[in-house]
């Protein structure tokens, strides 16, 4: 098997350029973060029973009777939020640097395509531990399907298996979280990687450098990956399991918000809790669906905000890539957009209702206020879209002119 020669071409004879600065950490902190979840998760499935009667008791059997049991355990629901920093960041990078504009929109709809299982990989994940938050959060989730129409009631039926989250549903999401959806996020990574590796990394200035190369055929302003990069990699990797260590060893929950209190009390479908809300990575979809007060309009909502991700190769026009020479406008809108997403996700854990009382005084209704603000962010979410397409569509973008070699 050619190994030797494969591994070569994708690292030591694998040039990428020579500027790259700590944003370009992220993408290997996303491996080392899938290699955690993968490992953790086969020794927690060798004890987990998917079953509504032992669910609960086989994770407190974990925690407290199997050796080193709550160390894995904790690695895992804690590395499950640590991905999604890892991929949020990720993603943010391709927004400020371009890196989903010309000639690489496949590697952009690749890792949108990643970041969906993901996220299908971590709500079926965070629903067999069956505390009280998983079953809710499944049975709120799953009957999000019944708005669709005509199929939708049938269908959230058939996702359950019941008419109510149970065994089937234990069963199948434990099949789905073990086996299908990790195979399928395999794949997709290796693929991501390939095709980064055919169209070349981008950088902080959005300039090929393929298109300078020197006598040797090699690019000027490149650098082999390995050792140079792979180096750097090693020690970023250290930084981030010494963050990851410290949480897991003194703060794996990170005050319920990486894993909330009402997971720690078995599933009871007669008790609502006070507040369901998801894990903190989807809050902002959640809010999305809050704020908008029709049910089907809200899942459609939530829907078009990851559909717009997927298509912002095609509805950014800018000739630049790189924020450092874009225009003023695209620089405000990128900063409302990162803003109103994250502001999104405070309103969807809750944040925004416990300030505003403070902040307004008693007698305001606080949901009103509320929703009107999430309202007013999701414009800004939606608008960063709108705006970019109109600014670079009919030339009003005034860019800066970019270096002929990387800075």
């Amino acid at each position: 098997m050619p190994l030797i020669s494969f591994v070569a071409a994708h690292t030591s004879r694998y040039y990428a350029p020579k500027n790259f600065n700590v944003w370009y950490y992220f993408g290997v902190l996303a491996l080392v973060t899938l290699v955690n979840q993968l490992v953790t998760g086969i020794f927690l499935a060798m004890h987990f029973k998917p079953s509504s009667a032992d669910a609960f008791a086989s994770v407190e059997y974990i925690m407290r009777d199997v050796e080193w049991g709550w160390l894995i355990r904790y690695m895992h629901s804690t590395g499950a939020s640590l991905f999604f920093v890892v991929i949020y960041c990720h993603m943010l990078r391709g927004l400020m640097y371009g890196s989903y504009k010309r000639p690489r929109e496949l590697v952009w709809l690749l890792g949108m395509a990643i970041y969906l299982v993901l996220m299908a990989e971590a709500f079926v994940g965070y629903v067999l531990p069956w505390g009280q938050m998983s079953f809710w959060g499944a049975k709120v989730i799953i009957s999000l399907f019944g708005a669709i129409p005509v199929i939708g009631e049938s269908l959230s039926h058939w996702i359950m298996g019941d008419y109510v989250p149970g065994d089937a549903t234990l069963n199948r999401f434990f099949a789905l979280h073990v086996v299908a959806l990790p195979l399928v996020l395999l794949l997709l990574v290796t693929v991501h990687i390939l095709a980064l590796h055919e169209v070349g990394s981008n950088n902080p200035d959005g300039i090929e450098i393929h298109d300078k190369l020197g006598r040797d055929g090699k690019p000027l302003d490149g650098i082999p990956f390995h050792p140079y990069y792979s180096v750097e990699d090693f020690l970023s990797t250290v930084v981030f399991l010494l963050v990851a260590a410290f949480l897991i060893f003194f703060a794996p929950t990170v005050g319920g918000l990486f894993l909330e209190h009402d997971n720690f009390i078995e599933a009871n479908p007669l008790v609502t809790p006070e507040h369901i809300k998801p894990v903190w990575y989807f809050t902002p979809y959640y809010a999305m669906l809050r704020v908008v007060p029709d049910k089907v309009l809200g899942i459609v909502t939530m829907l078009l905000a990851i559909v717009a991700l997927f298509l912002l190769p095609w509805l950014d026009r800018g000739k630049v890539k790189s924020i450092r020479y874009r225009g003023r406008g695209y620089q405000v809108a990128l900063g409302v957009f990162v803003v109103s997403f994250v502001l999104l996700g405070l309103i969807g854990i809750g944040a925004i209702a416990d300030v505003l009382p403070r902040l307004l005084g008693p007698g305001v209704d606080v949901n009103q206020v509320e929703n009107w603000i999430g309202r007013v962010l999701l414009g800004g979410y939606f608008g960063f879209f709108a705006f970019v397409w109109v600014y670079t569509r009919f030339g009003i973008e005034r860019t800066r002119p970019v270096p002929e070699r990387v800075t």
